[in-house]
């Protein structure tokens, strides 16, 4: 199966107007998406698509047994492969907490400031077009 040239994110939060408008600014980036709810359902979903994912974006306080900072280490025991953003706006991460490779980007976010955190944390070879345009 052919990978697409278009980039893959799962965006996974309970919210659904936080799930619209992060979407929205992936798409703006250049990313397709897959969404969750909750870590539960987005291990389910990276089960069967995880070929295709290169970022995942993430809420950290949502129902079910996986809360962000579990679904980050999942990811990375896993998936290393794919590209890990963290986003609260009421939990700050300890050390240790998250997996080396994940960062961290504070709620309330906008546009600009995704697309800035996407430009310094992805490597190149993962940037879609149209971040490497932007800047």
């Amino acid at each position: 199966m052919a990978l697409s040239t278009v980039p893959y994110a799962l965006v996974v939060d309970d919210d659904p107007l936080i799930m619209m408008d992060t979407t929205s600014i992936l798409e703006d980036a250049g990313f397709r998406f897959h969404e969750a709810m909750d870590g539960d359902d987005a291990k389910l979903v990276l089960a069967e698509h995880w070929e295709n994912i290169i970022l995942l974006f993430s809420d950290v306080d949502m129902p079910g047994k996986t809360n962000g900072f579990a679904l980050a280490r999942h990811v990375a025991e896993h998936w290393p492969a794919i590209e890990i953003v963290i986003a609260s706006g009421h939990v700050l991460p300890r050390a240790g907490e998250m997996p080396e490779k994940a960062t961290f980007i504070s709620k309330p976010f906008n546009r600009r400031m995704i697309h800035e955190h996407l430009r310094k944390t992805l490597p190149d070879n993962k940037l879609p077009e149209p971040l490497k345009k932007a800047v």
